[in-house]
C-alpha cells in the first residue's frame, strides 16, 4: 500500500477535531443543525490553519444521511468519505482559482450551479479554493448568483489574502459570512503532534515536538509535514537533533556561544563564528532568524525570569546566566538592530548575505553599555534620589532684616563656588578642602548653619531685594530660572538681545522669525515676578518681535540640540555628573 501523508490520513472529519477555531467550527455546526445554513461564504486565514478542511466538514455535514442531531457527520458514510478524501462527488465541487481563475471559468460556475442537486435532501456546494486569484471580472459575473442564488446551492470562498479580494471586488464581501481563522499556539500543535505519534507508534522529545511547532509558525497541516520528514529521516524516533537536522536549523548552543562573544567584546571572533557557520553548511538566513528568536527569549528571560520561557530545563538555565551580562535596555537596542536587518529588505536583495550578518554581529559587538544618570551619580558618591513628596513644609523664608549677619557671607561664598564649580568641572582636592572649612564656620553662627550645609545653590527667597541692573538681573534669571520659569523659555531667550528701557524698565528683542505667540503660556507674567524677586522693584517689559524673513517656516530645533540642553541641565542640578561627563565622555540616550 502506498503511504498517506500525515496531514492528510489526520484531517479532521468533525467540527470538534478542529483544532483552535472553535469559533467558526461550532458556529457552522449549529447553524447546520437548526437549518440556518448561509448560502455564501468567505474564509480567511494563514495556510494549513483549516479552511479547506472546514469547508470539506461543513460540506460532508449537509449532505450525510446519518447525520446527528447536533449537526455533526458521521464521517463514514460514502458520501462523507468521497467529500473528505477531495474526491469526485456529483454535489460537492472543488475548484482551485489559481488556475481557473478567468471571467469564462466564473461563467461556466455560474451556470453549472444552475442546476439542482442529486437528491433533494441534498445540497450543491462549490469550495473555491485561493479565491483572491480571482480577476475582477470572474467576481462581477458570480455577483449575481451570489446575491439570488438558487435553492440549496453553497459557495465557499477559501483564502489567505482578503485584503486582495477587498481591493478588486469589495461587493462580494456583503453578500458572504465572512470567517477570520487564528494562527495555531505552539501547545495546540504540540498536543495535535503527540496523538499522531501515539497512533503512528512512534517516539519523540517534547523538545524535538516544540521544534517542529515553533517552525510551523501555527500551521497545523506544515507542524504534520515537517514530522512526517522527520520520522522518515529517523525511522522512528524523533528527536531534537535530528529535528535540526532536517530543517537546518541552529543549535541553540550556537547562540549562546554568539552571546558570549558579544559580552565580552571579542570583535575577533565573529570573523571566524561566521566561518563556522558557513564551512559547517548552515543557512545563514535561516541562523538570522534564529538570532532575533533568541534575542527575543533573552530579553523575555531579563524582564520575568526563565519560568514563562517555553524551553528546556538546562537551555532555560543556560539562558538565565546569558540574561545576567546584559540590561533590558542594551537586549532591546540588540533586539531593534536585528529586526531592522529584515524590515529593510537588506536580506532579500543579496544573494550572499554573509557580509550583512557579519556586519550586524560586529555591530552588536561594539555596542556600549546602558547606564542609567542615577546609577551613575550614585556610584561617584553622590546625593541618593530625593523622594517624590516631602512630608515636612519647607521653612519659611528668613527676611532681611531677620537673617543672620554671620551667614551672609558664606552664603554668598557658597554660591559663588558652586558657580565655579559648573563652570570649570569638578573642584580640586584643595578646594574641597577648603569648602568643608566653609561648611563648618557658619555652624558656629547659631541658626544660620542649616543654610550653608549643603554646597547646592538654592533659589533667592521671593521677599529678597538685590537690586542691581535690570540686564543682569535678566541674565541671573535666564541663569536660575530652570524649575521658576516655563519650560524652553531659558532657552528661547538666551540668545536674545536686551537692553535697558527707561530706569527701571527692560527691551527684549525675539530671534528672527519668532513672534510673541510662539512664547509659551504666561511667559511674560512669569519672567516679570523673577525679576521683581531680584529688582525688589517691578519692572516694565517690552518683548519686541523681529521682523519675520519666512512666516510659514517653523523653527527647527535637532534632536542632537535637544539632548544637549537636557544633558545640561542634569549636570547644573548635580555637579558630580560633570566630571563623569567629560572624562567618560557620556551621551545622553533618553
Amino acid at each position: 500500500m502506498s503511504h498517506t501523508a500525515l496531514a492528510r490520513k489526520y484531517r479532521p472529519r468533525r467540527f470538534a477535531e478542529v483544532a483552535t477555531q472553535e469559533h467558526v467550527s461550532e458556529t457552522l455546526r449549529r447553524a447546520v443543525s437548526a437549518d440556518r445554513a448561509g448560502h455564501a461564504y468567505l474564509f480567511c486565514g494563514p495556510r494549513g490553519v483549516g479552511k479547506t478542511t472546514l469547508a470539506r466538514v461543513l460540506a460532508m455535514a449537509l449532505n450525510c444521511a446519518a447525520r446527528e442531531s447536533e449537526g455533526e457527520p458521521c464521517g463514514t458514510c460514502e458520501s462523507c468519505s468521497l467529500i473528505w478524501s477531495g474526491r469526485t462527488s456529483l454535489d460537492v465541487v472543488e475548484i482551485d482559482a489559481a488556475s481557473n481563475r478567468g471571467v469564462d471559468d466564473a461563467r461556466s460556475l455560474r451556470e453549472r450551479a444552475m442546476y439542482a442537486p442529486s437528491d433533494e435532501h441534498r445540497f450543491k456546494v462549490y469550495i473555491v479554493d485561493e479565491a483572491h486569484m480571482l480577476t475582477r471580472e470572474a467576481w462581477n459575473a458570480l455577483l449575481k448568483i451570489l446575491e439570488e442564488p438558487p435553492p440549496r446551492v453553497m459557495f465557499i470562498f477559501a483564502t489567505t489574502e482578503p485584503q486582495r479580494i477587498q481591493q478588486s471586488a469589495s461587493p462580494i464581501l456583503s453578500r458572504c459570512q465572512r470567517f477570520d481563522f487564528r494562527r495555531l499556539g505552539v501547545a495546540d500543535i504540540v498536543a495535535r503532534l503527540e496523538r499522531v505519534i501515539e497512533s503512528e507508534g512512534v517516539r519523540a522529545s517534547a523538545e524535538a515536538l516544540r521544534i517542529i511547532a515553533r517552525k510551523a509558525d501555527g500551521g497545523m497541516r506544515d507542524a504534520l509535514s515537517l514530522l512526517d520528514q522527520v520520522v522518515a529521516l529517523t525511522g522512528g524516533e524523533v528527536a531534537p537533533g535530528s529535528v535540526r537536522e532536517v530543517l537546518g536549523l541552529v543549535e541553540e548552543e550556537r547562540f549562546l556561544e554568539l552571546f558570549d562573544i558579544i559580552h565580552g567584546h571579542r570583535h575577533q571572533d565573529v570573523f571566524s563564528f561566521v566561518e563556522t557557520l558557513v564551512d559547517e553548511g548552515y543557512d545563514l538566513v535561516e541562523f538570522y532568524h534564529g538570532l532575533v528568536g533568541s534575542l527575543r527569549l533573552l530579553l523575555r528571560v531579563r524582564l520575568d525570569g526563565g519560568q514563562s520561557v517555553d524551553a528546556g530545563s538546562e537551555h532555560r538555565a543556560a539562558l538565565e546566566a546569558r540574561a545576567r551580562h546584559f540590561e533590558a535596555a542594551d537586549l532591546v537596542r540588540m533586539l531593534a538592530m536585528a529586526a531592522d536587518l529584515e524590515s529593510q529588505g537588506s536580506l532579500k536583495r543579496v544573494s550572499q548575505p554573509r557580509v550583512l550578518i557579519e556586519l550586524l554581529l560586529l555591530r552588536l559587538s561594539y555596542l556600549d553599555h546602558t547606564v542609567r544618570i542615577e546609577d551613575l551619580i550614585e556610584g561617584l558618591g553622590g546625593a541618593p534620589a530625593r523622594p517624590e513628596a516631602d512630608p515636612k513644609p519647607p521653612p519659611p523664608p528668613l527676611s532681611p532684616a531677620s537673617r543672620p549677619k554671620a551667614a551672609a557671607k558664606p552664603r554668598a561664598a557658597a554660591r559663588e563656588t558652586a558657580s565655579t564649580h559648573r563652570g570649570s568641572g569638578p573642584p580640586p582636592a584643595a578646594d574641597s578642602s577648603r569648602r568643608a572649612a566653609a561648611q563648618r564656620q557658619p555652624a558656629r553662627a547659631g541658626h544660620a548653619s542649616s543654610a550653608v550645609a549643603s554646597p547646592a545653590p538654592e533659589p533667592v527667597p521671593s521677599s529678597v531685594t538685590t537690586g542691581g541692573d535690570p540686564v543682569t538681573a535678566f541674565e541671573t534669571v535666564l541663569r536660575q530660572g530652570r524649575g521658576t520659569l516655563p519650560a524652553g523659555l531659558p532657552t528661547i531667550l538666551k540668545g536674545a538681545p536686551v537692553e535697558n528701557a527707561g530706569e527701571t524698565g527692560l527691551r527684549v528683542r525675539l530671534p528672527g522669525g519668532m513672534g510673541l505667540d510662539d512664547l509659551p503660556r504666561n511667559s511674560v507674567a512669569l519672567l516679570r515676578q523673577a525679576l521683581t524677586r531680584h529688582l525688589g522693584h517691578t519692572p516694565d517689559i517690552d518683548i519686541v518681535e523681529s521682523r519675520r524673513t519666512a512666516p510659514s517656516a517653523p523653527r527647527a530645533v535637532s534632536p542632537e540640540q535637544v539632548r544637549e540642553e537636557r544633558l545640561q541641565e542634569l549636570v547644573e542640578r548635580e555637579p558630580l555628573l560633570a566630571r563623569a561627563v567629560e572624562e567618560l565622555d557620556l551621551e545622553l540616550l533618553d
